[in-house]
């Protein structure tokens, strides 16, 4: 038993008298020692082995909604005012810069390839892509629609060619955009190309990940009136629900993440009641074809999910920062809550982002 936990089972005032003849006995150090070594072990038992480092307390936007980590060194932001964002070192330091030709865009959606090319989306009319090949130093519209209605929320790339965006619904069917030139030009498919959406069913620009493009496998999550669970097979799309909370502009899902083409998950709630904790999170191991809850539940609304390893994800949102070490089964608050999370292409770091920037780090 430590001195400490041997304290605590006296009386109060037997305890105090023993505390200041030990502190009148012993050097200072050597019973702060005593006194703090059994409560760093406690600690290191009970508490989670990962914890959120801020990197960058008070960028220079207000806001930030896209984050894109290519490597553990490479990792891009993008948000408000038409700010655009880049670190070569692991997000310690950043380089930010402004897309002068759309200052007053929202760039909710941002893909990186390396450490010089990037693209843009920003949500709202009229849409915009604006794309980088020199570290964010210049930009070059890549498209444009002032469509009424015009609404993009996430972009994803399969390869450094194939990329995909989409978008709010339009004559009843979601927008599509698609580039196969590495994101140099862009085109729109046809409604009859596309899914169709029920009334009241959107998709949440809320951080770029309701959308997942990679070989074998196209998805994307919405909200709204319904939330369904959207998958491309060939050219037909297949359209499941989720059992999410939903019926408000508000609700839904609002993030997928896969580990593989089967293990995934989905994160959302109510951003405007974000303590709810009920159907926020669902878990699949059949490629979105089944799903089920968490046994211990996310602490509220989440906006971002990603997973660090095959055990371990980490979901944000405005309600904070939760962790699961079990797959996803049981979850528990590790922070303060951000916009959007990103795992590094085949590193071993995961960067949160919204008002601050972050990076998950190992309690050694």
């Amino acid at each position: 038993m430590s001195i400490l936990s041997h304290y605590r089972q006296l009386p109060f005032s037997i305890a105090f008298r023993l505390m200041i003849f030990a502190k009148r006995m012993l050097p200072s150090s050597l019973l702060l020692w005593m006194l703090t070594i059994p409560c760093l072990k406690a600690s290191a038992q009970n508490g989670q082995p990962y914890s959120i480092h801020v990197l960058e307390a008070h960028p220079p936007l207000k806001s930030i909604r896209g984050l894109s980590a290519v490597t553990d060194d490479v990792v891009w932001a993008s948000g408000t005012g038409g700010m655009v964002g880049r670190s070569i070192n692991g997000g310690d330091t950043w380089e930010w810069h402004q897309v002068k030709a759309c200052d007053s865009c929202d760039w909710r959606s941002l893909y990186a390839f390396n450490d010089r090319k990037a693209v843009v989306i920003n949500a709202g009319e009229p849409a915009h892509v604006f794309l980088t090949e020199d570290g964010g130093q210049s930009w070059q519209q890549v498209y444009f629609n002032a469509t009424p209605g015009i609404f993009f929320d996430a972009v994803a790339f399969y390869n450094d060619q194939e990329g995909i965006a989409i978008g709010d619904p339009l004559q009843q069917h979601f927008a599509m955009l698609r580039t196969h030139d590495g994101g140099h030009t862009w085109q729109q498919d046809t409604p009859a190309q596309s899914p169709e959406a029920l009334a009241g069913e959107s998709i949440f620009a809320a951080s770029g990940t309701s959308l997942i493009a990679r070989n074998g496998l196209t998805v994307f999550v919405t909200g709204g009136t319904v939330s369904r669970f959207h998958q491309l097979s060939g050219t037909r799309w297949n359209s499941r629900p989720l059992p999410l909370l939903q019926g408000q502009a508000s609700t839904g899902a609002f993030s997928v993440a896969f580990l593989n083409n089967r293990t995934g998950i989905v994160v959302g709630g109510d951003y405007r009641q974000d303590t709810i904790r009920q159907q926020n999170c669902l878990l699949t191991g059949d490629g979105g074809r089944t799903w089920s809850a968490p046994v211990t539940a996310l602490g509220g609304f989440k906006s971002a999910v990603a997973w660090l390893t095959p055990q371990i994800l980490v979901a944000t949102g405005t309600s904070g920062t939760d962790i699961s070490t079990d797959g996803g089964k049981n979850w528990q608050k590790i922070g303060e809550g951000f916009h959007c999370a990103a795992k590094s292409g085949n590193g071993k770091r995961l960067f949160l982002a919204g008002k601050s920037i972050a990076r998950l780090e190992k309690v050694e």
